[in-house]
């Protein structure tokens, strides 16, 4: 009985796999498609809720400066504006978007308070009847500031003397398990370098990354009879923005309720919960609906971007082609505030060294604050940057050795069972074998001996 039950169940399973893969290779329509290209997708925009109030912005003019004094007179006065917000009218004003799932400090206010650290930063909202009104009250808000130096280089904002960008770190980097950075060790780093045939070192350099998406960052909260809000988003995480609005306005989750899911482009931009918070304590001051959209130059300008990042990578070789140390120090700009940073750098050193079974490995991997706009997620942010790196490492020692670049990596793939350097073991792997396709894909030679190699063994590497 035990085996017929077993035997009924594999076959159920292997039906399964089998309607499960029976995509690839055909041509699949998405099921958005047709909505989209209809014009019938409903996107948060699409809403039209009567009554509905607009906020806009005030934003820093410095990169780095106290607050002295913020004078809203003037934008009150505009005709039709109902009234401004600052950091006075934010339940909880100071937030990190990872708290989530225990990553701290809370570094970042929704609305500026005492000090401005990068250039754009929401200082003062101001709420009226048209777009119009409240940009022209905007512009009207009054900040005095007592300048503060700044600091834009990562090396030159960890060096001895640096301004400090943000005080609730107290430092300019972020903490990891009390060291100054997140750390990889994994042998002798040192001694492989000593007795190398070859050292080879460089550094490589990436600028920000904006996610200009074609729909900018923007919600429409309406508030409800029972007391809830309504919150129509763009948001990439409908749950992740309901928890962090709800902590942020000090409400129960319950209270709020989050309409969206379809993002009219996102790549990782749109998870920052930038405009729900203080949409939400508009539409609560005023019992009215509330739209908060950013135009294109705030989109580009004060979005989080992907990071800019700094690679130093030194590599131990030897002549037949084995890399038998790697040493890499990582710099990652989060820019004034943590958001997802510090996680991205944890994803940056769980892939060193990439690919490769390296014995010996060394990383320092720092998360550093800079008077720049808070960097964030893109599109397997961490790694992304990181991976250009690692591989054009492998075509620059290939080039100095005179070696072919495939067989430099299939000498130095990972194997099913190799321990890496953050020791996992490897199982699954097929960078051996897709390799190989890529070679026979684009009439790449490559000798029968590395023809015979296979992701489940070293023999022949």
């Amino acid at each position: 009985m035990n085996y017929r039950l077993a035997s009924i169940d594999k076959d159920y399973f292997a039906d399964q796999r089998d309607e499960r893969y029976s995509v690839i290779g055909s041509v699949v329509q998405r099921s958005d498609a047709f909505g989209h290209v209809t014009g019938r997708t409903e996107f948060f925009e699409d809403q039209a809720p009567a009554r509905m109030l607009h906020v806009k912005m005030h934003r820093s003019q410095r990169h780095h400066a106290r607050i002295r004094g913020i004078d809203v007179s003037a934008a009150e006065a505009v005709p039709g504006v109902v009234r401004a917000l600052t950091h006075a009218d934010i339940p909880n004003n100071l937030y990190t978007p990872l708290k989530l799932i225990g990553i701290g400090p809370d570094d970042e206010p929704i609305l500026a308070e005492g000090t401005v650290r990068y250039l754009g930063e929401p200082v003062c909202a101001v709420v009226a009847e048209t777009e119009a009104a409240a940009y022209d009250a905007a512009a009207r808000v009054a900040v005095s500031y007592e300048d503060l130096p700044a600091v834009f280089d990562v090396e030159e904002a960890l060096a001895p003397g640096a301004p400090v960008v943000n005080e609730y770190h107290g430092h300019n980097y972020f903490t990891y398990e009390g060291h100054h950075c997140r750390r990889l060790r994994f042998g002798d780093v040192d001694r492989a370098l000593a007795t190398a045939d070859h050292v080879f070192e460089w550094r490589y350099q990436s600028s920000p990354i904006e996610q200009a998406p074609a729909e900018t960052t923007g919600c429409i909260v309406v508030p409800q009879p029972d007391g809830r809000l309504r919150i129509h988003s763009d948001t990439q995480a409908c749950f992740f923005t309901l928890d962090n609005t709800a902590l942020i306005l000090n409400t129960p989750p319950g209270k709020l309720r989050i309409v969206g899911g379809t993002v009219g482009g996102g790549f990782g931009g749109k998870v920052d919960v930038a405009v729900e918070p203080v949409a939400c304590v508009a539409a609560m001051a005023t019992g009215r609906p509330v739209k908060y959209v950013y135009n294109r130059y705030e989109e580009m300008q004060v979005s989080s971007p992907r990071a800019a990042e700094r690679i130093y990578i030194k590599d131990a070789v030897m002549n037949d082609g084995r890399i038998t140390g790697r040493q890499i120090r990582f710099y990652a700009d989060a820019g004034a505030y943590s958001r997802h940073s510090p996680y991205a750098i944890t994803k940056s050193a769980a892939h060193m060294p990439g690919p490769y079974t390296i014995p010996n490995v060394w990383a320092d991997c720092h998360c550093v604050f800079t008077n720049r706009t808070p960097s964030s997620a893109m599109r397997g942010f961490g790694v992304t940057i990181l991976d250009f790196a690692l591989e054009s490492q492998m075509d620059r020692i290939a080039r100095a050795l005179g070696a072919d670049p495939l067989q430099l990596r299939l000498i130095n793939a990972y194997r099913d069972g190799d321990v890496k350097a953050h020791r996992k073991v490897a199982e699954g792997t097929a960078l051996v074998e897709v390799i190989q396709k890529a070679a026979e894909i684009v009439g790449h030679e490559l000798p029968e001996d590395f023809r015979r190699m296979s992701s489940a063994s070293r023999e022949g590497a």
